[in-house]
């Protein structure tokens, strides 16, 4: 390779690294800017937060979507970071059939206090990412689908994993999974628009009963969950 050709490729590498660390610093701006005006802050209020132009803002991130589409990229790794923290708490990822021998309850206490500390601790940044102020998009390209996909996956694993090692068919894994998210989401959105919304862990602890309740049975033998005779 030639020097030329070097130079050519040493500033191609500076100028992406470049691009990369500003398009980072103007989402970790964006998160500021909403954090400070709520979930309908305007491009003018994210560009003064950033110290830059909306000119500068589309440069590196495209449009108003694409704004959007980074920030809850952003908000995505927090989330499952957090997550899969938490569900290491219980469970060895490693050997995810360790859930049956684990406290279930413990375990949801552990994941769904995890999104509601989000929940809690940034309100109106969640508010921005699941009520999409800046963008109308269709529900096929709903960046909050994703993020559910993602968790759901992760659970259905587990749920998986934990069915098999109780031999039992690890068709229903998929279904509890999604299940399992859209009701803490659910729950979630539902506790954040209570002006008297009871305390966090409360809320943690009730869900957390209720969905344990029936994670301890579907987990058992297929004799323990089997129907009762009637007779």
């Amino acid at each position: 390779m030639s020097s030329h050709t070097e130079r050519l490729d040493g500033r191609d590498t500076r100028w992406t690294t470049h691009r990369v660390q500003r398009r980072r610093q103007l989402v970790e701006s964006a998160i500021k800017a909403i954090r400070k005006h709520g979930a309908t802050v305007g491009m003018d209020d994210i560009a003064a937060t950033a110290g830059t132009s909306k000119t500068v803002i589309y440069r590196h991130l495209g449009d108003r979507l694409g704004l959007y589409l980074a920030v809850v990229e952003a908000v995505d790794s927090l989330i499952l970071n957090d997550f899969d923290k938490a569900i290491s708490t219980g469970v060895d990822l490693d050997d995810p059939a360790s859930l049956r021998s684990s406290d279930p309850h413990a375990v949801l206490v552990a994941v769904i206090d995890s999104y509601l500390s989000l929940v809690e601790s940034d309100p109106e940044l969640y508010r921005f990412v699941v009520r999409r102020p800046l963008v109308d998009l269709d529900a096929d390209s709903d960046p909050v689908a994703g993020l559910t996909d993602a968790i759901a996956g992760r659970l259905s694993e587990i749920f998986s994993a934990a069915l098999i090692a109780a031999d039992r068919d690890p068709a229903p894994a998929a279904t509890w999974g999604h299940a399992l998210v859209g009701y803490v989401r659910e729950a979630a959105d539902r506790w954040l628009a209570d002006p008297d919304r009871p305390p966090r862990a409360d809320v943690v602890q009730h869900l957390a009963e209720f969905a344990s309740v029936g994670l301890a049975g579907v987990l058992g033998s297929p004799q323990d969950t089997a129907p009762k005779s009637s007779l």
